[in-house]
């Protein structure tokens, strides 16, 4: 053993990968978690180490309500409410419960590029819908529902993974008419919903649980620790029950339960607040440096829009790049960015790139994006 603590993708030493989506050392509160830990273990009864109830431990609903409530600026009821594994796990679950081997999903062109695994895993078949600066194009996606018939829309309506934008109130208003109207689900990863930097983005989907085609996603992951491994969903009744019936739920009790007694000290104590407003002026600061290094570097051959929330800069270049070659020689100039390819259903959008500036600090940020230049 070395002794040396490493994480899923870590770089070699001296690189600064830009293509590592995950917060700096920096950032993870062990001090707050410990503290949060011992709160709960200093009162902790037996029981509370067992299965725990399916939906999640009722008090750690009700503290997530209140804290949902505050930052959605809308109510959000503890009956809502699903306790997950992290977003991962929560898309393999809706991925088994709503939609079988052979259904269509559609998703954001480009997305998430780890959820296509996802739903490659379970048979279904992606079809991928146009975003432009407002988010998911809502003409493209009543254009493909004339010719399929979707178990459910994954969207990332909130500092898009990868691009960054928004979709705005209206579209998503009008996404889920056309969810009640055509007869299938909204998946909504909403992991970043509470990461803005400046004013904060449209109403969640969640606050429209109400209509019964919403299922929204949400994560401790950003905005508290990725090893809690904990996170949320947000539905109606009648969504939720279905998600109980399910056997891997209704075999295992509350998914993570040591993890939600303790996130629920950080809520009521209110140090959860304080590190997601401590996150917000960091990455602000960071986006400001990002942008400023990629202005100085990249003005000239590429176009980018400065996100206002989330982690990621999206970057075009000529058609005539393709950024995927250029990760090795990325790497022989210690270095890294995700390269556009993997982001599209359709193999397309070889000559976009996506940049992280969530887990580097300024200075190596702006050292990063110079050492990218030679590359172009």
């Amino acid at each position: 053993m070395t002794g040396i603590v490493t994480f899923d993708g870590a770089p070699p030493e001296g690189t600064i990968n830009l293509g590592i989506g995950q917060p700096s050392p920096d950032l993870l509160p062990v001090d707050l978690v410990a503290k949060a830990s011992q709160s709960f273990f200093d009162n902790a009864q037996p029981l509370e180490l067992n299965y725990g109830v399916t939906e999640g431990d009722e008090r750690f609903l009700y503290s997530l309500a209140a804290f949902l409530t505050e930052g959605y600026s809308s109510e959000v009821t503890f009956d809502q409410l699903f306790v997950t594994g992290g977003n991962s796990q929560a898309l393999d679950l809706m991925s088994v419960v709503f939609a079988n081997a052979g259904d269509t999903v559609f998703v954001e062109e480009p997305s998430y590029f780890l959820a296509f695994q996802i739903f490659h895993d379970h048979g279904l078949n992606i079809v991928g819908i146009p975003i432009d600066d407002d988010g998911l194009c809502v003409d493209a996606l009543q254009q493909e529902l004339k010719s399929h018939d979707p178990a459910f829309l994954y969207t990332i309506p909130s500092y898009q993974n990868p691009g960054g934008q928004c979709t705005t109130e209206a579209r998503r208003r009008r996404i889920v008419e056309l969810a009640e109207a055509h007869d299938f689900l909204i998946v909504a990863d909403e992991v970043y919903q509470l990461l803005y930097f400046y004013d904060a983005p449209p109403p969640a989907y969640g606050t429209m649980a109400a209509s019964g085609r919403v299922l929204s996603l949400g994560s401790f992951s950003k905005i508290l620790a990725p090893g809690m491994r904990l996170g949320w969903i947000q539905t109606n009744e009648d969504l939720r029950s279905k998600i109980i019936a399910n056997g891997f739920v209704n075999s295992g009790g509350s998914i993570n339960h040591i993890s939600s007694h303790i996130v629920r000290q950080t809520i009521d104590n209110g140090t959860l607040d304080s590190h997601i407003t401590h996150l917000r002026n960091v990455y602000r600061r960071r986006v400001a440096a990002m942008d400023e290094a990629l202005h100085e570097h990249f003005d000239s051959i590429a176009k980018w829009t400065r996100p206002d929330g989330g982690y990621f800069f999206w970057m075009r270049f000529d058609e005539s790049v393709d950024t995927t070659p250029l990760r090795e020689k990325a790497r022989e100039l210690q270095t890294g960015f995700q390269a556009g390819a993997v982001f599209s259903s359709k193999g397309q959008l070889s000559h976009y790139l996506r940049l992280s500036f969530a887990h580097y600090n300024e200075d190596d940020i702006r050292e990063g994006i110079a050492r990218m230049r030679p590359l172009f």
